[in-house]
């Protein structure tokens, strides 16, 4: 157990307990006394399964729409949300590293009861709308590619338990090594597909530039914010803050400054790469789909049976399956440890990490599925933007308590996040909310 600094135990109302997934907790070596390479690259990891969530077939529907929709002026959307998570999720490394908490723990040990007990049920919410969404995904994938009907592609999905239990067995290094591959192959397909897709890079550019309509146009303010509730994931800072955890760093506070660093970099870096693949998609639906005019594609198996007529070439919607596909695969791991890292911190149920995985999968999943299998091929586009819409929704009530612990001396000690960075988190989460209190006044006045 971690020997706590005495300011911050102070600002907490109960101890530390339990490591943040105890069967994995510090597993992982850090090379305290090799080279400054080495020990950034044992740090190296976590942010790449954080970036999963950033890319997630949600965020799939909400980009092919607004592409297709709007061209490629969402792209600045893309663009903030991302700079948003850089510092989200430095702030959730900084949470875990400086408390020896996750974000579930540290609610539940700074909260009473009526306040950690709601948000757990939120942040349970928020997983199940993730879900929702990967589950749709991965079935349409593997309907898309194999022709498995959509029903059964959703049982499949939950298969996903027993790869993650092999891969820990071997070690938590081989559940990244699987995460990275299947990002590897993402980025291959969409830069095929752009290539083939040949953008107006001009225009590409423009569209990162911010423009009034996305307040002023409710329908692009609603995909905005689903853009917004698909890069910046309440259940990726819970995951963040547990995974970063699995390293085995020091307990001084040179050490851990370093592993902060370490792991600020990883997750920076790892969030760019999200980025560039979720500009890509915007990017192949306004080339493929606007430019040629059309501006309704919002069915990720329309999208499917569009893009080798528009683009010329067969290869084309096989890579867009196999992209998204292995994007079902890699959030469905991350949201099932997530799940996982949510019901222990605010619940601290103590089970056999295979009892522990089912029952938060089954939580997750069995919702997810009743809703998939209730909609069938119809309305999976709609329900998708939904389940992104639902997270911006749920965000604040995971962002609002990470940036005041990690803002708070008291409980931070002298790993506490400077001023400017609390003052620009409590700014990004007061434009999360905002933005959210504008679409709910749009939804309820029509």
């Amino acid at each position: 157990m971690d020997v706590l600094n005495p300011n911050a135990k102070s600002g907490w109302r109960h101890e530390r307990g339990e490591g943040s997934l105890s069967d994995v907790y510090r597993t992982v070596g850090t090379g305290r006394h090799s080279s400054t390479w080495r020990r950034a690259a044992a740090f190296a990891g976590p942010g790449y399964m954080v970036a999963v969530g950033y890319m997630d077939p949600g965020n799939w529907a909400t980009s092919l729409a607004g592409g297709s929709k709007f061209g490629y002026a969402l792209l600045t959307v893309a663009l903030l949300s991302n700079l948003m998570a850089i510092v989200l999720q430095a702030l959730c490394a900084r949470l875990a590293i400086a408390s020896g908490r996750d974000l579930a723990q540290a609610c539940r040990d700074a909260f009473p009861r009526y306040v950690s007990v709601p948000l757990w049920a939120l942040a349970e919410i928020a997983i199940i709308a993730t879900d929702i969404a990967e589950v749709i995904g991965t079935a349409i994938g593997l309907n898309l590619l194999m022709g498995i009907p959509l029903e059964l592609g959703v049982l499949i999905t939950a298969l996903d338990v027993f790869v993650i239990l092999f891969l820990q067995k071997l070690g938590f290094r081989w559940v990244e090594a699987f995460i990275i591959a299947l990002l590897g192959v993402i980025a291959v397909c969409f830069g095929v597909q752009i290539l083939l897709a040949d953008p107006q890079w001009g225009a590409v550019l423009t569209g990162f530039f911010p423009t009034t309509e996305i307040v002023t146009n409710p329908e692009m303010l609603y995909l905005a914010l689903g853009i917004l509730g698909a890069t910046v994931m309440p259940h990726n800072l819970y995951l963040h803050s547990g995974i970063v955890q699995t390293r085995a760093y020091g307990h001084t506070i040179p050490e851990k400054k370093e592993a902060l660093t370490f792991a600020t970099i990883d997750s920076t870096v790892a969030l760019c790469f999200a980025l560039l693949i979720n500009a890509s998609i915007l990017i192949l639906a306004a080339a493929a789909f606007n430019a040629h005019g059309k501006t309704d594609v919002v069915e990720l198996g329309e999208a499917h049976s569009l893009l080798s007529p528009l683009l010329g070439l067969a290869i084309a919607p096989t890579l867009f399956g196999i992209a998204l596909l292995c994007c079902g695969l890699n959030s469905t791991v991350t949201a099932t440890l997530a799940g996982q890292i949510v019901m222990e911190g605010f619940l601290k149920i103590r089970l056999k990490p295979w009892v522990r995985r089912l029952i938060t999968r089954a939580i997750a999943i069995v919702p997810a599925a009743i809703v998939t299998i209730w909609y069938g091929d119809q309305g999976t586009a709609q329900l998708l933007i939904l389940t992104q819409v639902v997270l911006s929704l749920q965000l604040s009530f995971a962002v609002f308590p990470l940036v005041m612990f990690t803002a708070s001396k008291a409980k931070m000690g002298e790993l506490v996040a400077p001023r400017w960075l609390s003052g620009i988190a409590y700014l990004i989460a007061v434009v999360i909310a905002g933005l959210n209190v504008k679409l709910l006044f749009d939804f309820v006045t029509g």
